[in-house]
């Protein structure tokens, strides 16, 4: 049976008009592997630009909990250097954060 966590797929940006500017569009969603998040991620991204283009309202959040909210236009996906790995709590008072209290 398929372990289904919740990933966070972490995307490149930048302006398509000054490629100095740049960014970092995140999702998430629930997914058995990295792989799948990317390619979920990747998938509700289509959408929204695809609605979007054709005037209609960004699609929302999936029953899988992926959705593509503040895309910014002119700004470009750099999907070949995605990253995809589980998501990590950053207010978890159980992760270490190295700083000394």
């Amino acid at each position: 049976m398929p372990n289904r966590e919740f990933y966070e797929v972490d995307v490149p940006i930048h302006d398509s008009t000054d490629p100095a500017l740049r960014g970092l569009h995140v999702f998430t969603g629930v997914a058995d592997s990295p792989a799948e998040a990317l390619r979920r991620a990747h998938e509700v991204y289509d959408a929204a630009l695809a609605a979007r283009q054709a005037g209609l309202e960004v699609p929302g959040r999936q029953p899988d909990s992926w959705g593509a909210s503040g895309l910014r236009p002119g700004w470009e996906m750099e999907w070949t250097a995605a990253k995809a790995g589980r998501w990590r709590n950053p207010l978890d008072c159980t992760t270490r954060s190295g700083l000394p209290l």
